[in-house]
């Protein structure tokens, strides 16, 4: 039927009273409307037709018009006309202008009624999901309340209001199980647009979970006087929370926990009695380990900056608890200090130790033709290797209880010639196996570096270029979100990623493939970005990066 004097004022109010009960804007509900009338006219006059129409919307008048452009040459009758043809409707029309002529009312039909319905729908529901996604989109980090509307497969699907959030099983806490009516409390993890329309991700295993709750209960925290730094949990079980206070009055760990534990205890109870140990932040490193392996007591801590890997030492008795039950403790503190945790007792590390240290000393005793003793000294003082005799300073020789000058310089003399006759015999094999003279006579590579080299393959020079820095210096590959090591060709000369990258620049230049103007202007770029980045100072910005010194600190 025709749309009447009395249906105008009952579209208007049907449009209105959509809007209110999907809180989308009335305007949209019009232009759903308008749409779907142009497409019932359709219908009606042939599709092929350019039709469209507009509600008043105070008056709720309906107007339905034909649209035809003036063009150059004719292509679709239907919605196109030539300028000879538009000035029976215009005087002078030019290219682009359109003419537009107004369509009687028309009765709308059953099938055109339900057909402008679904247009309707469709419209109305995708400025549903559109307002859902923009009131959703930016509240990605909240923490949101809701009520279980149904269960499917082991996932949730929880009412939050405006629209559904779905809490995937696998990021449910263990033995937690809600039935329909249930209120819930979750972290809004994603918010993303699909095709089916906006998706809400929650999660009450997220480290972030916790953080928001610590938030919610430590006013503290939510005005920044205390931060949390690092969070680590086996939901359900136990977690780690790293905290430091910007307020030397207040103690962070004290603050967290509340009086007689009120604080803490309202977060342990949201998450299902998850016990939560609350450590002290620390700056260095290794002190933060030590807290962060609490309750154990830890003897020693190594740590291997470039690796990003440490050591640490405990008691005998104490090696159970550093590790916990399922390694527990000590995944937890590998996760809070981001940190590849090796965990060994003293007599282990006793062990190691003297392994090394009877290695050595015979690598001194068969190189330098010495007695065991010497040998021992040696080490003792902190000599590794040959080189570090050769080409040390004779005042820290002589130095060593029990050696004079003249030992000293007897010491060095032996090392010189051991190493003489030791890269002698590399450079030989080297070259049984190919090596060319250019790689030979590259300045940076002692023989044993290139008799290594050779064995893997690498004989000139150019094959030395096309290497990678991390074939020859080593380094680290996540496999699986484990950290896995690669061994380097030249690691175990001690080359580190800076070098590595300095001696291959270094032959490509030589090798015509770069300019030396490019390679420092590279150098230069370089260099700048890591010392604006990382606000090195005073070294080199790839050595200070990479870090290849090792140090201990005693806890």
């Amino acid at each position: 039927m025709a749309v009447t004097s009395a249906n105008r004022l009952e579209l208007l109010q049907i449009a209105d009273a959509v809007a209110r009960e999907k809180m989308i804007d009335p305007v949209l509900v019009i232009e759903a409307m308008e749409e779907s009338m142009a497409k019932a006219a359709r219908q009606k006059y042939g599709a092929e037709y350019d039709i469209r129409a507009k509600i008043d919307p105070k008056t709720g008048d309906l107007t339905m018009t034909r649209v035809r452009t003036v063009v150059e040459e004719v292509e679709n009758h239907f919605t196109e006309l030539t300028p000879a043809d538009a000035k029976q409707w215009l005087e002078d029309p030019q290219i682009g202008d359109t003419i537009t002529d107004e369509l009687p009312q028309m009765e709308m039909g059953r099938i055109a009624a339900q057909s402008a319905k679904q247009v309707i729908m469709q419209k109305v529901r995708e400025a549903e999901r559109e307002r859902q996604y923009e009131e959703f989109k930016d509240r990605v980090g909240e923490i949101i309340n809701g009520l279980v509307k149904r269960v499917e497969y082991g996932n949730v699907i929880v009412d939050v209001g405006r629209g559904e959030a779905v809490l995937r099983r696998d990021q449910l806490i263990n033995r937690e199980a809600y039935r329909t009516g249930d209120r819930i409390r979750a972290y809004i993890r994603d918010v993303r647009s699909e095709v089916r329309g906006p998706q809400i991700f929650l999660s009450r295993t997220a480290p972030e979970f916790m953080a928001e709750l610590f938030k919610m209960e430590v006013p503290e925290i939510y005005d920044g006087i205390i931060e949390i730094k690092a969070v680590a949990r086996d939901p359900g079980s136990r977690a780690k929370i790293g905290v430091i206070s910007y307020d030397n009055s207040i103690d962070p760990v004290g603050a967290c926990v509340g009086m007689r534990g009120s604080r803490v205890q309202a977060v342990v109870n949201e998450l299902q009695g998850e016990k939560i140990d609350i450590i002290p932040w620390n700056e260095d490193t290794p002190t933060f380990l030590v807290n962060a392996l609490q309750p154990a007591e830890v003897a020693k801590v190594v740590f291997d900056d470039e690796a990003e890997r440490v050591e640490v030492v405990v008691p005998d008795e104490q090696l159970s608890l550093a590790i916990g039950r399922r390694g527990q403790n000590v995944r937890l503190a590998s996760q809070l200090t981001g940190l590849d945790i090796d965990i060994m007792t003293e007599a282990e590390e006793s062990e190691r130790r003297q392994a090394e240290f009877a290695e050595r000393s015979q690598l001194f005793m068969d190189t330098l033709n010495v007695d065991e003793m010497v040998a021992q000294l040696l080490v003792s003082e902190g000599f590794s290797s040959l080189e570090e005799v050769a080409f040390v300073e004779m005042d820290e020789l002589s130095a060593i209880d029990g050696f004079d000058d003249s030992t000293a310089e007897e010491l060095q003399a032996r090392a010189r010639e051991s190493l003489e006759e030791i890269n002698a015999k590399a450079l030989e094999h080297a070259k049984e196996l190919g090596v060319q003279d250019d790689l030979v006579e590259f300045e940076g590579l002692t023989p044993q570096m290139i008799e290594a080299l050779a064995e893997d393959g690498i004989k000139t020079l150019e094959d030395f270029a096309t290497c990678a820095d991390w074939e020859l210096a080593g380094g680290y590959t996540v496999v699986d979100g484990k950290r896995v090591k690669d061994d380097g060709l030249l690691e175990k000369f001690d080359m580190d990623l800076a070098e590595a990258q300095h001696h291959i620049m270094k032959a490509r230049v030589q090798l015509g493939w770069v300019s030396q103007e490019e390679l420092d202007a590279q150098t230069a770029a370089a260099e700048a970005e890591a010392f604006g980045e990382e606000g090195i100072e005073g070294t080199d910005a790839e050595t200070a990066a990479t870090g290849d010194d090792s140090e201990e600190a005693g806890a």
